[in-house]
């Protein structure tokens, strides 16, 4: 009764049916779980474990019975081909699932597997046909190569096929690709499937492989985990000449530590982790900035007049550019420079703490141009300009990645939990205790976790267990805000100390 209830809260067929105080048939129930289902109003919950092959029937047949078929959900693509010169991507799309080669075959790689025979590719395939033997072309690297041999997988099983339509899932041997690429069977085809959202990393942390790789192995496994998990990537720091590997915990990253010791007998170190802080100006601020410079011959001139404003708290981690202006006085050839100006340059260190910039809107509504001076780079200068002037006078803060965090462990060690977050000045968002069991959820910032792990294992007896995710990004406190900024100014003066030292050797 309490199901029915719950449906008939999301579903009119069924509250209909409810309200007349009937009792609704199996075949009426499943029918408004569907509806609801594929609405996204009504999550169904089952219970389970594959270890010892429990309740995993229920969970294919909920499969089948609930989720909606691929010819149920509107999936679209961006045609490159089209792109205008106010666009990025090019014209939105939608995919056709009917089951034919009648329209251009397109597939995406959504998850990579390394085997004993090589990297296996999990295609899922949103239009048109793939056959065995077709040539397959990578959009993003241009590569081609032959499919000679498609596969369809039942759990760890293989079994060959000829030809897979719209709406398989499909997998093929040999391909060089990373998660998330599209494919197509026609060169001419610039069509690429909407990319899988990819939240940024917020923890960094430097890697040191204890020995000698004399054969490439640490760049070789780092290559293929980045390939397989697009939250995980890889960068170097010239500065410290180390090895920076970023995700989206410290749990993730040791996790491909410990990879690397068990797929490639690599023993690595992980260093002090490095939070992505960022930064963000707090009010709506004009800006009115002339770039000019005369040196002889053809000289250098943008004009740039607008304003930049924050974004709503739940935009916080991406950045707008919107071009409002009218007329002829700024050209529009000149603006993907200016827009390049402000969101890749200007934006890529704060003058607070050095983090990028995020969550904020620029909009530029008017300028100026000269005939013969002004060209993409004085723009693009013009735009740096104008984003320093911005960051002058409005006020900035610091955002700190705030994390959601669920505890388990046995009752008894509800208060240890409790205190654990309370050091960590988390907010506590839920706790549940069954007389066996307790859980506690909470909200603290990522800064405050480290260690984490070693504390709860040692307060519970090693029985305790958690899972974090990222939640949001939030204002830092004063606290956390004021040593970024010492740090900052100490690295900087570090810097400049360094750079007059090697003037003084040079003489």
């Amino acid at each position: 009764m309490e199901l029915i209830e719950c449906l008939s809260n999301v579903d009119d067929e069924l509250a209909e049916i409810f309200l007349c105080d009937e009792v609704p048939t199996i075949d009426q129930l499943k029918a408004a779980i569907r509806r609801s289902v594929v609405a996204r109003t009504f999550t169904p919950v089952l219970t389970g474990t594959a270890l010892k092959n429990k309740g995993v029937q229920p969970v294919l047949n909920a499969v089948t019975d609930y989720l909606p078929n691929p010819t149920e959900v509107d999936n679209f693509a961006w045609d490159t081909s089209k792109i205008k010169d106010d666009e990025e991507k090019g014209e939105r799309i939608k995919m056709d699932p009917e089951r034919s080669d009648r329209f251009p075959s397109i597939a995406l790689a959504f998850k990579l597997e390394q085997t004993r025979f090589g990297q296996l590719t999990y295609l899922r395939i949103y239009q048109g046909k793939f056959s065995k033997g077709d040539s397959i072309i990578n959009n993003r690297t241009g590569r081609k190569t032959k499919a000679s041999r498609l596969i369809q997988m039942h759990a760890d099983k293989m079994e060959d096929i000829d030809e897979a339509y719209a709406g398989d899932i499909c997998a093929i041997y040999g391909i060089d690709c990373a998660t998330g690429d599209t494919f197509v069977t026609k060169p001419k085809v610039k069509i690429n499937m909407e990319s899988i959202y990819v939240p940024d990393p917020v923890v960094s942390m430097s890697m040191k492989y204890e020995g000698k790789d004399f054969s490439g192995q640490m760049s070789k496994a780092l290559n293929r985990f980045s390939k397989e998990d697009p939250t995980f990537r890889i960068s170097y720091d010239e500065e410290s000449k180390e090895t920076i590997v970023s995700g989206m915990g410290e749990l993730h990253l040791e996790i491909y530590a410990q990879r690397m010791f068990n797929e490639y007998g690599l023993k690595v170190e992980l260093g002090k982790p490095k939070v992505a802080f960022r930064e963000t100006i707090t009010i709506r601020t004009e800006f009115d900035y002339t770039h000019k410079r005369q040196s002889g011959g053809h000289g250098q001139y943008g004009r740039l007049i607008g304003y930049v404003e924050p974004l709503p708290a739940d935009q916080n981690t991406i950045n707008i550019f919107e071009d409002r202006t009218i007329g002829t006085n700024v050209p529009r050839s000149y603006m993907k420079s200016i827009k390049a100006g402000f969101l890749d340059e200007s934006m890529a260190e704060g003058n607070l703490a050095g983090y990028p910039i995020r969550g904020v809107r620029v909009v530029v509504n008017d300028g100026a141009s000269h005939l013969v001076d002004s060209s993409e780079y004085s723009f693009r200068l013009a735009a740096h300009g104008c984003f320093q002037q911005v960051l002058d006078q409005a006020p900035v803060d610091i955002l700190e990645p705030v994390m959601k965090v669920e505890v388990s462990a046995p009752d008894e060690f509800l208060s240890n939990i409790i205190a654990l977050a309370g050091q960590r000045k988390a907010e506590m968002q839920e706790q549940d205790s069954n007389g066996d069991y307790a859980t506690v959820v909470f909200e603290v910032p990522l800064n405050n976790m480290f260690g984490f792990a070693a504390a709860l294992r040692s307060n519970t007896e090693g029985k305790g267990e958690y899972t974090m995710e990222f939640a949001r990004y939030e204002a830092a406190s004063d606290e956390t805000s004021e040593q970024l900024q010492t740090e900052y100014e100490e690295a900087k003066k570090e810097e400049k100390d360094g750079q007059k030292s090697k003037k003084k050797r040079g003489k």
